[in-house]
């Protein structure tokens, strides 16, 4: 049975549930969005679960999404699929969906109010775009990645007994 992860926002004004397979908190995301964003570390973390178990209440319909832009080296610019949505009452982030993977949601740990896990090590990607003033702690088993790591959330899970059937 997967496990139930509960969310909310800074004010109250949301609260959601969806069901994960793969809850452990490890990866940590230095790029600029998801910092800037919700990274008050100088990372953020996402989880994934099933998109399908995402369920939402926001009575006062205060949930927002920002698209990002992305900035090539070339200087050229898009628009990112990845919807990240927030709270427009206090600007928790909440969630990132991308339509590339639509059975996934990615709820920012941030805003999960249930007990996670503690991950046995972690994964630092996109530190190719870390500022100077962050420090990673590098565990002695962590991995790191100047882009994105080659492990999918499943295959991390799974390759260390932590997949929640």
């Amino acid at each position: 049975m997967p496990l139930t992860l509960e969310g909310s926002c800074r004010c109250g004004a949301v609260h959601f549930t969806c069901d994960s397979h793969t809850p452990q908190p490890y990866q940590l995301c230095y790029c600029s969005i998801c910092r800037k964003t919700a990274g008050g570390g100088g990372f953020t973390i996402n989880l994934g679960a099933d998109a399908r178990t995402l369920k939402v209440e926001d009575p006062n319909k205060v949930i927002r999404v920002f698209r990002a832009e992305i900035r090539d080296d070339d200087g050229s610019c898009a628009v990112s699929t990845g919807e990240r949505s927030f709270c427009s009452a206090c600007a928790t982030a909440l969630w990132l969906f991308s339509p590339e993977w639509p059975e996934l949601v990615h709820p920012f740990a941030s805003a999960i109010d249930s007990d996670l896990p503690v991950p046995p090590s972690r994964v630092h990607l996109m530190l190719r775009y870390k500022p100077s003033w962050v420090a990673p702690d590098i565990g002695p088993d962590d991995a790191t990645f100047d882009l994105y790591p080659t492990d999918s959330l499943e295959d991390w899970h799974k390759a260390r007994g932590l997949w929640v059937d």
